[in-house]
């Protein structure tokens, strides 16, 4: 059976037997990886392991590790890791360093990730954050330029990609404006159209051959003054396919958040019909998981040939002396009088 077009959660630390009944017969894509889902390496393992058997392949497991406030894995079994301001903060003061500190804390992520069976990491965020906006990007974002945000996501993506995992792009076409979090409220933008392409769509652009991305809930009146990205045909065609050049399998962001309305079927439906080839669904309500999959059908076309193609595209981890990294990294940063939030 060819994969649905979903990715979905489960609902603790290990998959039940409603939850293995429900996987089995719906076959997502993927699986993503919640705080609530980890207790420590050896179960993290058991989880994924019993959701691969389940599905009968190496289906994709996802997780959010971005470092600072947004960090699945956290100590004391894994690494503290900085968050994306930091990267930002020493590529201003020395942008051949940030690059290098970013690419190796991504590398470092990588590898902790792959020795979990995690293949595929919702990073690098283009989002190009600006005065007034919320503070759900915030700190989270390399910078306050194009140039230098692009820069900064792409050696992310790099690091993640030399240690065998996918990068997913987010929050195409830009979060950074919001002024709500999207886990809670539609935001809306009311900036025009040409200062959008200059400043937020350009982040993005540099960055369209990554393999995977991911939608924003956010509304860009300018665009489409009744919908969010992540149902928008207009926005979808026209600027992340059209205007940004986006190549890759585009994911929406999670259905269950409070910016979007009506039911989680009319949500997956319209996502769908927007444009998205896979439906993201994280909060592992066994119900509204089964009202995901009975209106995300198999993968076919174009979204089955990005998905595939994503998937294709995960390389073999190159050699690293973990040790030795870790080193570095701590001495890069060593310099960096920023605190980390979170």
């Amino acid at each position: 059976m060819t994969a649905r077009a979903f990715i979905t959660g489960v609902a603790g630390t290990a998959i039940s037997a409603d939850e293995r009944a429900f996987l089995r017969e719906a076959a997502p894509w993927g699986l993503i990886i919640f705080k609530r889902n980890i207790a420590n390496p050896a179960q993290v393992l058991a989880l994924i392991d019993h959701f691969h058997a389940i599905l009968g392949r190496d289906a994709a497991v996802l997780i959010d590790q971005e470092g600072g406030r947004v960090q699945r894995l956290q100590p004391p079994h894994w690494p503290a890791y900085p968050a994306g301001a930091v990267y930002g903060d020493l590529y201003r003061r020395d942008p051949a360093l940030g690059l290098k500190a970013a690419r190796l804390g991504a590398r470092l992520i990588a590898a902790d990730l792959a020795a979990l069976g995690i293949t595929v990491d919702c990073l690098p965020l283009a989002d190009l954050p600006v005065a007034g906006a919320d503070r759900v990007i915030g700190d989270r974002a390399y910078g306050n330029t194009p140039h230098q945000v692009a820069a900064i996501a792409a050696a992310v993506a790099a690091g993640l990609q030399a240690g065998g995992v996918l990068p997913v792009l987010k929050h195409l076409p830009g979060h950074g404006r919001a002024t709500a979090d999207s886990h809670a409220l539609l935001p809306v933008v009311a900036t025009g159209r040409d200062t959008l392409e200059m400043t937020d769509f350009a982040a993005f652009m540099p960055l369209a051959g990554l393999p995977l991305g991911m939608t924003a809930h956010v509304v860009f009146t300018a665009l489409d003054p009744g919908l969010p990205a992540t149902t928008s045909i207009t926005i979808i065609e026209q600027v992340i396919r059209g205007l940004i050049g986006f190549s890759g399998a585009l994911m929406s962001d999670d259905l269950s958040m409070g910016a979007l309305s009506g039911s989680i079927a009319e949500r997956s439906r319209r996502a769908l019909a927007a444009g998205c080839d896979l439906i993201l669904h994280c909060n592992g309500n066994l119900a509204e998981m089964q009202e995901v999959a009975a209106n995300c059908p198999e993968l076919s076309g174009l979204a089955l040939e990005r998905t595939r193609r994503a998937l294709a595209s995960r390389a073999v981890p190159d050699a690293i002396d973990l040790a030795a990294a870790r080193a570095s990294f701590a001495r890069m940063l060593a310099g960096e009088a920023r605190p980390v939030t979170g």
